[in-house]
């Protein structure tokens, strides 16, 4: 399967689905007793299937996960892939930067990363300091391509005015149940300033894929899918809008992987967003700052 992608008006370009890695290895700690093997042939049978994203973090197992991507994508053409990582927040002056980026480069054993995001935004470190070092990765090719997560707008708007390079992406948590980036305007920001909206967590950890919501129930009857495909369609289906789920599994990777290839009509993604249940405001994991 080709893996459809989206496009912004600057050219850049990434797909609209992708793997996450976050809790292969561990969480924010190393797990020694991690089934590394799993992992890894799970990496590999997304790519087999078609994933050519794939999201990781220095913050992820304390790195391991970015080793678990490594050897993973050992013997794929690496020009057919589109890796991401993180910079964690500790790590965003200038010097820490570059390191972390290089660090990052070494476990995943390439020479460069597609995009490369700051993981959120400190509190105490000047964003003219991190969107400098940014910036240098950039021009020696060490990255492609500048983004963000976990920015609100005002912070997006404070980075991009340090950076002459565009920000091209913002991650963030957003899926039905948690709607804080629309309520805070950021997804209409991204959308009306040529940015991709990359939402993470797109099932809530499963909690999307059970039936029982009645609209759910009548979408997946409307369109012949299956709650997570449901929830994942609906969130493509908006402009400059991408997203990624961690998959363990080949069936899990088959039916996420049927969430594509269709867009739910305008009018559903609007009854989605009005008319879901239980919507909150404030995501569970990492707030907006």
């Amino acid at each position: 399967m080709t893996i459809p992608t989206k496009k912004l008006k600057s050219g850049f370009e990434m797909p609209v689905f992708g793997l996450g890695t976050w809790k292969m290895g561990g969480d924010v700690n190393y797990n020694p007793n991690n089934d590394d093997e799993a992992d890894i042939k799970a990496i590999k049978k997304a790519i087999d299937m078609g994933i050519t994203h794939i999201d990781t973090a220095e913050k992820y197992a304390e790195g391991h996960a970015e080793k678990l991507v490594g050897k993973a994508i050992k013997g794929y053409k690496r020009s057919k892939l589109f890796i991401v990582s993180k910079v964690a927040e500790s790590n965003l002056k200038y010097d820490d930067l570059i390191n972390s980026c290089k660090k990052s480069l070494e476990r995943l054993g390439t020479d460069y990363l597609d995009l490369y995001l700051i993981h959120g935004p400190s509190l105490t470190i000047p964003i003219q300091e991190s969107m400098r070092a940014l910036d240098w990765l950039l021009e020696k090719g060490l990255i492609k391509n500048i983004g963000i997560s976990n920015f609100n707008v005002k912070r997006t708007k404070e980075a991009q005015v340090c950076t002459k390079n565009k920000i091209v992406a913002n991650q963030l948590h957003f899926n039905l149940i948690f709607r804080e980036p629309e309520k805070k305007g950021l997804l209409d920001y991204c959308q009306q300033n040529d940015m991709i909206f990359i939402a993470w967590r797109p099932i809530q950890y499963g909690v999307l894929t059970q039936k029982g919501t009645s609209i759910i129930d009548k979408m997946c009857q409307k369109y012949g899918k299956t709650p997570a495909q449901i929830a994942i369609n609906w969130i493509i289906s908006q402009d400059n809008v991408v997203t990624l789920s961690k998959m363990g599994n080949v069936n899990h990777i088959k039916e996420n992987l049927g969430a594509l290839e269709w867009q739910m009509k305008k009018e559903d993604v609007e009854k989605l967003r009005n008319e879901f249940p239980n919507q909150q405001n404030i995501s569970n994991s990492i707030p907006l700052r």
